[in-house]
């Protein structure tokens, strides 16, 4: 039986602060397949911590899942529950992936955050992480250490 409840849900509120106990997961079918999931949100908003000036991204999430998958329109409110949250790009990506790396126990997770331009400086932070004890764990310090800033186009800026 599904544990699902937010999707199909016509009367879903959006949360007005920041929220992770809204995610919600669902079982891989495939648990004994590696394979990427990626999720690419182009209208994520938060606010800067200083200014409370709004800051906009597009966010990229890819994981490998293990026994459990996130599911999309919690994922969405959730995201949407950065709106009016302060907090710095960097913290803002790594809340991101421990939240889901605690909900999901993924064998390995990216988030990479592409923000637009605010004072002539645009920060595209990215964090990941592989499942410790695994070769995932080696793959994401590879992955890290040989990170391609510019490996698709950027069109949100």
């Amino acid at each position: 039986m599904s544990k699902i409840k937010l999707l199909g849900d016509q009367s879903v509120r959006y949360p007005t602060t920041y929220c992770p106990e809204i995610l919600e997961t669902f079982d891989n079918k495939h648990p004994n397949n590696d394979y990427f999931v990626k999720f690419n949100c182009p209208e994520f908003t938060s606010l800067c911590p200083i200014t409370g000036q709004p800051d906009f991204a597009t966010i990229y999430i890819s994981y490998v899942p293990k026994i459990k998958m996130v599911e999309s329109k919690s994922l969405k409110l959730y995201l949407f529950s950065f709106r009016n949250h302060g907090d710095y790009h960097e913290d803002c990506i790594n809340i991101i992936m421990k939240d889901l790396i605690k909900l999901m126990d993924p064998k390995y997770i990216e988030v990479w955050g592409k923000f637009t331009p605010r004072g002539g400086i645009s920060i595209d932070p990215y964090a990941n992480y592989g499942k410790l004890g695994t070769h995932w764990e080696q793959v994401a310090a590879n992955r890290l250490a040989n990170h391609d800033m510019y490996p698709e186009k950027v069109d949100n800026r």
